[in-house]
């Protein structure tokens, strides 16, 4: 009898830790060039290097540059998973201290032509990925089908500006068309490039009153990177700034922004992998 009820606390030990549930983030920007996929590398490899379990999911379909910040070149892509059968775990790269990059391609954006055999084939492979803490989405810039689509998939939603007037507008044109198709209610924000936390502050609250009284959306403060001459010099290295300079001051910046996120109790947490990708296909499809 004994047995069998330690059996069935081992059943339920397994049940349990095979829904464990990532929060998954995505973090876009309202236009490209404000070094949005250097932010999503540094963030994921500072939180990997803190004990969590992170994948990044290269969602920018045309332009993903996450695997060239990391100093790869990826061969194959979810694309190959799908269309010519492979496992997870040989399109999957492994970067620094252990985290993972998922890399999108073009399957992303052919979810429509997936047949239904062909997506629950790819949902079973998912279950590889169990036991990740954080999946960070990394979605081309601007405006368009897929960005929103993958904003609607997330529970929740990190915008990335800059101090510069364009920047800010393209950032509060996302979140007026986030706001239009109701798929977000609130977001996070982070400044890059900031010469100091007095103009990322400033520019965050000019921001903040903008968003809030025109689109109800509330937004909430994550943190700065500072503009780094040692960052520029990371990415012409093909080496991450956290590993290139941790001293520097945006490896600082990106600690403390790691360090908000681990802190905080989501209340979103709750949908696995698997969840999220099925997600992901009724709305692409």
């Amino acid at each position: 009898m004994l047995d069998q009820a330690d059996r069935l606390r081992q059943l339920v030990g397994e049940k349990s830790s095979a829904s464990h549930a990532p929060r998954i983030i995505t973090i876009t920007s309202g236009k490209g060039g404000v070094g949005k996929s250097n932010v999503v590398v540094n963030l994921a490899l500072t939180l990997q290097k803190m004990g969590k379990k992170v994948m990044i999911f290269d969602a920018d379909v045309g332009m993903g540059n996450d695997d060239v910040l990391m100093g790869f070149l990826p061969r194959f892509s979810v694309y190959d998973v799908i269309y010519k059968d492979m496992d997870i775990e040989e399109v999957l790269i492994e970067g620094p201290y252990g985290v993972k990059l998922l890399p999108g391609g073009s399957g992303v954006t052919k979810v429509e032509e997936f047949s239904e055999k062909q997506r629950e084939r790819f949902i079973n492979k998912l279950t590889k990925l169990e036991h990740l803490d954080y999946i960070l989405m990394d979605t081309g810039a601007g405006i368009n089908r897929s960005v929103l689509g993958f904003i609607a998939c997330c529970e929740e939603l990190v915008v990335l500006t800059t101090p510069e007037p364009t920047s800010l507008t393209d950032a509060y044109s996302l979140l007026k068309a986030v706001k239009h198709f109701k798929l977000k209610d609130r977001a996070k924000v982070i400044i890059n490039r900031a010469i100091n936390e007095e103009e990322a502050e400033q520019t965050y609250r000019k921001f903040n009153n903008a968003v809030y009284n025109f689109l109800k959306i509330r937004l909430e403060y994550l943190g700065k990177v500072s503009e780094d001459r040692k960052l520029l010099m990371a990415v012409r290295q093909q080496k991450p700034f956290v590993i290139s300079y941790p001293s520097c001051d945006a490896a600082k910046d990106i600690e403390k922004i790691a360090t908000t996120l681990i802190g905080e109790n989501s209340k979103d947490k709750g949908t696995t992998v698997q969840g999220f990708f099925k997600k992901m296909f009724s709305i692409f499809s």
